[in-house]
């Protein structure tokens, strides 16, 4: 029931800022904890960082942590994840999650989320 769509993503050179976008229509309940992932060519789907309803809580991967900033508004059913300082390495699909608890756990972050967009490219060149 829930849907979750990203904006697109895009082309941009190291060092370079981005700011993805996703909007999610369903059940407020299975909207209470929002999250990005990303996934490269031939690598596992990795977590990359996580949101609470109320914005009070904020996680991160070690690799993106000082760089990206995930944030969202609720009055727009919006979450965002804002790119900055970026590296060759961030070169993947990014995917927006949602899910129903505040449970969250480092080593099997993708069991925190239940609904999946369809992932959207983001590639840096150098």
């Amino acid at each position: 029931q829930v849907q979750l769509v990203e904006s697109e993503g895009g082309l941009v050179q190291a060092g370079d800022s981005l700011r993805l976008a996703c909007v999610a229509s369903g059940p407020t309940s299975d909207l209470y904890t929002m999250g990005w992932f990303c996934q490269a060519p031939g690598k596992e789907r990795e977590f990359v960082a996580a949101i609470s309803w109320s914005s009070k809580t904020t996680l991160y991967a070690d690799s993106v942590k000082g760089r990206f900033t995930i944030s969202r508004d609720n009055a727009k059913s919006m979450v965002y994840l804002q790119m900055s300082s970026l590296k060759p390495e961030d070169t993947a699909v990014y995917y927006c999650a949602s899910g129903a608890s505040s449970y969250f756990d480092f080593d099997t972050p993708w069991r925190s989320f239940d609904n999946w967009g369809q992932g959207t490219q983001v590639t840096v060149s150098s």
